[in-house]
């Protein structure tokens, strides 16, 4: 559903679903159970060689809350390696867009999906795939367990998307 903002920027609602293997897919895959066939059949790649794992923290007052969610003007992606979030203490929210998508226009918005994490819930991210988040529902912080690049930021890619008149509200609950 689009709606025109007041200072001009079109919203885009998308609702949270909770996360699964299904509906993940397209984004990356969830970790298997050792005892899973499917354990070890999806890799990470590191093309830099440098796997890092640290605890990274995502705060509610660096986004914009609305009666019904946070608002996205921005997403990142990683294209030489994949990144691996657990979360740890609280509820969360984390939009992605396909790798394929060039969020160039409002009708790229589509192709958004927003998922509602619980505490202990793991992701890997396809090498490429849009993200923001995770932000924390109705918490002032959300800490994630993180496994990247140490040189991350050589290969992090952002696009404003206020800068391309649009932005999004991820809605949670309801």
């Amino acid at each position: 559903m689009l709606n025109q903002q007041a200072e001009g920027q079109i919203t885009f609602q998308v609702k949270a679903q909770r996360l699964g293997t299904e509906a993940w897919s397209s984004f990356g895959w969830i970790p298997a159970h050792i005892t899973d066939p499917e354990d070890g059949r999806a890799r990470l790649v590191f093309e830099s060689g440098d796997p890092h794992v640290n605890i990274v923290s995502n705060r509610l007052d660096r986004v914009t809350q609305t009666s019904t969610g946070l608002i996205c003007r921005a997403m990142n992606r990683h294209q030489a390696h994949n990144q691996t979030l657990l979360v740890l203490n609280c509820p969360a929210v984390v939009a992605v867009a396909p790798a394929s998508s060039s969020l160039s226009g409002p009708e790229d918005l589509d192709e958004v999906r927003a998922f509602l994490l619980e505490p202990l819930d793991s992701f890997v991210l396809h090498r490429g795939t849009w993200h923001w988040g995770p932000y924390p529902v109705g918490s002032p912080q959300v800490d994630l367990f993180n496994i990247q690049a140490l040189r991350w930021a050589d290969d992090d890619d952002s696009v404003k998307l206020t800068e391309r008149g649009m932005a999004f509200e991820v809605t949670v609950g309801g």
